[in-house]
């Protein structure tokens, strides 16, 4: 029998704790075309290795990364309304990647990328270190229950993970609609080293003209859920 003392260590990146759960949800025949058929042209992997963004999108323009988003209904009125700049859309839950994908392509959308993969190892494996002009969290799974807390995505490491990887004057935006979440935000960003609050200390921002109201953020101020924004610039 093997003794305790002689299992192997499991790598750190098998012990990370998830901020997500997989879900399988059922896709449309839409979305499964669009996979199929768009992914050559607007879709990355891990295996790609550290992206040059210049010879990936044909340009220098600022690039915007965000995690999680959703259906991409918003990343999608963003990038069509502002293509001066950039977007790097990162998203597990297929459906979603496959409406995007539709989108993007009905649309004509030339500076939109996307990866359907764990955006922890998105970033340690395809972002170089200062090359985004700002990372984008809006919505994410706020794990309501106390003893789920510890999986919310935002933490201090992800915190001056996100830092490692913004230009100087970077901008880190977070948005959510469940109040305990948005506070917990606060507190981890008002310490985090090496970033300044937009609003000012211990301040929440007023919602920014270019971040679109969207279905699901309409859905919960039906039901009475405030929406706060978080907008974090990097200093030296």
């Amino acid at each position: 029998m093997q003794d305790s003392q002689d299992k192997p260590t499991i790598p750190e990146h098998m012990r990370r704790i998830r901020s997500f759960v997989q879900r399988s949800g059922r896709m449309t025949p839409g979305q499964e075309n669009a996979l199929q058929q768009q992914w050559p042209k607007y879709g990355l992997a891990l295996a790609d290795g550290q992206l040059n963004f210049t010879e990936l999108f044909g340009n220098d323009h600022p690039v915007i990364m965000e995690i999680g988003f959703g259906m991409g209904d918003s990343l999608i009125t963003m990038a069509k309304s502002m293509p001066e700049n950039n977007y790097l859309g990162i998203e597990v839950h297929k459906p979603g990647v496959g409406r995007l994908l539709n989108n993007a392509q009905a649309a004509g959308l030339s500076n939109l990328r996307v990866f359907c993969d764990d955006a922890i190892e998105v970033m340690a494996q395809c972002i170089a270190d200062q090359s985004l002009a700002g990372v984008q969290l809006f919505f994410p799974d706020p794990w309501h229950k106390k003893k789920h807390n510890k999986r919310r995505i935002v933490q201090p490491k992800f915190a001056q993970d996100i830092r490692q990887k913004l230009c100087p004057g970077g901008v880190f935006h977070m948005a959510t609609d469940w109040q305990p979440y948005a506070e917990h935000m606060l507190e981890v960003m008002e310490v985090a080293p090496g970033y300044e609050n937009l609003a000012g200390p211990g301040q929440f921002s007023p919602q920014p003209d270019f971040r679109p109201v969207t279905k699901f953020q309409k859905r919960g101020e039906g039901k009475g859920h405030g929406v706060w924004d978080l907008m974090y610039k990097t200093i030296a």
